[in-house]
């Protein structure tokens, strides 16, 4: 039998961080992991450059975790975003910040983030176990059992599920820490789509590939208001790019088969300035039909479904009426569409859901129920916008709880 003081279950960004502070806490720790290697979700990161945080405060930090935050407080002050800098800085990986305060590596490779972390483990001498199925997992004279479907079984003092979501299915998320946590007893909070495409009931084919900038996006719900500012891409079916990914994560705990989502074209110009400027070029531009004028407002590409949509004709502006002049103006300040669904939570980029964090100690990561039981990363039912956010729960959380494992672990031999 193969024992251990803390075993890791997952060898992402949370299990990794987990098990090098637990080893650096002095325990002997091992790591399993289903897949045939460490990191796999961390490759697709940040398209593959991985957005490792956001080098600001802690109150930035907590502002911008949409489930959950106060449950960050203490995690996020014990390893900020500074100390994940400084720890990969420390590992021989150069960083560099960004737009937004988004740190990436000087290399523009994930890959090199994975490596430091593997570096690390074998350093500190962390045993990690690939290509590994647990087949159950149960407690006898207070120690953790973990018997693999190869007939191979692990004991520990401490245990740390840091599993994942149900995200990217592709990188081997399964909801197995979900299984863990209910047979200890704890609640999942249902697991929701997050940061994923916003698919719409209209036909927007013809709009696929069209990137718009600095355009607001928002959504109404039960007299609430959500906006989020930036740029906003369409595919074929659906709104994606940095605001609507974030504005799923905003929206995805609501019954959304009535909402629609509104573009705001020229936020920077408010109804009354629109309306001043058109009485003014109208006349300006008095021979001009309308599709050649709303060249200077729009993309090329969506001129013809605007004028569809907005059901105006395509007559000289000297032309067009009050009432003709007002939809021109609804139409660029409240473009609607309405909603059929969140992409499905296989390609969201994180998921919302998971451990209902009333049951986590937010000082530890150690259960409330299962006494030396911790849990770490996505698993929580934490979540939080673009830019670094969540990489960053998962290295708080992981530190949290590799560091408490480890000393919890001590504290039953003693």
């Amino acid at each position: 039998m193969n024992k251990y003081d803390v075993i890791v279950i997952g060898g992402g960004a949370a299990g990794m961080m987990a098990a090098i502070h637990a080893a650096y806490t002095g325990a002997k720790v091992a790591i399993i992991e289903h897949n045939e290697k460490l990191g796999k979700k961390i490759y697709i990161t940040g398209k593959g450059k991985c957005n490792l945080t956001n080098n600001s405060d802690v109150e930035t930090h907590l502002n911008n975790i949409v489930t959950n935050s106060k449950f960050m407080f203490s995690a996020l002050n014990n390893f900020t975003a500074q100390n994940t800098i400084e720890f990969f800085e420390n590992n021989g990986l150069k960083t560099r910040t960004e737009r937004g305060n988004r740190v990436f590596p000087e290399s523009d490779k994930s890959s090199d983030v994975i490596k430091t972390l593997v570096n690390c483990l074998n350093n500190n001498n962390v045993k990690v176990t690939l290509n590994t199925e647990i087949e159950k997992i149960y407690r006898q004279k207070q120690q953790f059992n973990i018997l693999c479907k190869s007939g191979i079984e692990y004991t520990c003092n401490s245990l740390i599920v840091a599993t994942g979501g149900l995200s990217y299915s592709g990188t081997g998320a399964t909801g197995f820490g979900y299984e863990i946590a209910e047979q200890f007893g704890h609640k999942i909070a249902e697991p929701k789509p997050a940061l994923c495409s916003i698919v719409v009931k209209e036909d927007v084919s013809s709009l696929n590939g069209l990137s718009l900038r600095n355009v607001t996006l928002s959504a109404v719900i039960e007299n609430k208001k959500y906006s989020q500012f930036g740029d906003l891409l369409f595919t074929y079916n659906s709104l994606t790019g940095p605001i609507a990914l974030s504005m799923s994560s905003l929206i995805n705990k609501n019954n959304l088969s009535r909402v629609k989502v509104y573009i705001d074209f020229k936020p920077a110009l408010s109804e009354a300035l629109l309306e001043a400027k058109f009485k003014r070029e109208f006349v300006e531009n008095a021979k001009k039909d309308l599709k050649n004028y709303l060249h200077s407002l729009l993309p090329s590409k969506i001129i013809d479904y605007f004028i569809m949509k907005t059901k105006l004709n395509n007559k000289k502006l000297a032309e067009i009426n009050k009432e003709e002049r007002n939809t021109l103006i609804l139409g660029l300040k409240k473009f609607d569409f309405s909603i059929k669904s969140l992409d499905n939570i296989n390609v969201g980029i994180v998921t919302s859901g998971g451990v209902d964090v009333k049951e986590v100690d937010p000082k530890t990561c150690q259960s409330k129920l299962v006494k030396n039981l911790f849990f770490a990363g996505e698993v929580l039912d934490v979540d939080a916008l673009t830019g670094g956010f969540n990489l960053q729960i998962a290295w708080s959380t992981g530190v949290l709880a590799g560091v408490n494992a480890a000393i919890a672990s001590k504290n039953k031999l003693d």
